[in-house]
């Protein structure tokens, strides 16, 4: 499995995620608001893949990408809400 992070986004709306040659293993999608905010909204890893680690690392590639352009998050997906209550880094970008 590569561990390569991709990334798809339009005006609206952006999803980062993992995948091999069977499909997607794990993804987080948002929401662009306005004010420069990404609402984190879903995170899902597949079935069979849980506790490897690979939301975490989707979440910490996207708090790396809102703190490289300047976006603030909306942790409102509730494994999203966990990790930015555990993290004093990701809270500095809480909106």
């Amino acid at each position: 499995m590569s561990q390569l992070i991709k990334h798809k986004e339009n005006q609206t709306n952006g999803m980062f995620y993992l995948e091999d040659n069977n499909g997607i293993l794990s993804e987080l999608t948002y929401i662009k608001k306005d004010n420069n905010i990404l609402v984190i909204d879903h995170t899902e890893t597949k079935k069979g893949e849980e506790g490897k680690g690979l939301a975490s690392k989707i979440l910490d590639h996207t708090v790396n990408y809102a703190k490289e352009n300047n976006f603030k998050i909306d942790p409102l997906c509730p494994f999203a809400e966990v990790k930015f209550d555990e993290n004093e880094e990701y809270q500095k970008l809480k909106a």
